[in-house]
């Protein structure tokens, strides 16, 4: 799955006038854990859409789910980005905002609910967010680390 989260126009002013490019900030996953993000410029916009999802494909990481949601609430952080994700009961759905929403929904989560604290600066944003689904650990991966059972960790 591929999604375009935002397209910025810059424009870089020479002798002869202003010369335009583009940038496209794209997130790709396969909807069972896997997301990556990519920001590709050209001189077009379908090209660098197409940059954009090259290296977005190269940056993939996979996510802890648990069933429809997230194992656990965490907080996401990048720049002034903060992102905060809670996990919701199923049925909720996706409660989030654009760039967010993106994320969240390559990702393959199906519930849960997010709040975007201070910038909405979509690069910053998806970094945030990405970083916050980094964090995430099952009672199974916790369990492995400290050399526990499940039922221990959980009480």
């Amino acid at each position: 799955m591929e999604k375009v989260v935002a397209i910025n126009r810059v424009s870089k002013t020479v002798k002869g006038g202003r010369i335009f490019k583009f940038s496209a900030l794209v997130v790709v996953g396969d909807g069972k854990g896997k997301i990556g993000y990519g920001l590709g410029k050209a001189s077009e916009v379908p090209e660098a859409i197409r940059k954009g999802i090259e290296e977005a494909k190269k940056n993939m990481i996979q996510v802890s789910l648990k069933g429809t949601t997230i194992p656990h609430e965490t907080l996401g952080l990048f720049g002034a980005g903060h992102v905060i994700l809670r996990p919701a009961a199923p049925g909720t759905g996706v409660i989030a905002g654009g760039p967010v929403r993106a994320v969240v929904e390559v990702a393959g989560i199906k519930d849960i609910r997010t709040k975007c604290v201070r910038t909405n600066n979509p690069c910053n944003v998806v970094i945030a967010t990405i970083n916050g689904l980094k964090t995430l650990r099952t009672a199974e991966q916790v369990a492995a680390i400290r050399g526990k059972t499940v039922k221990e960790i959980l009480g």
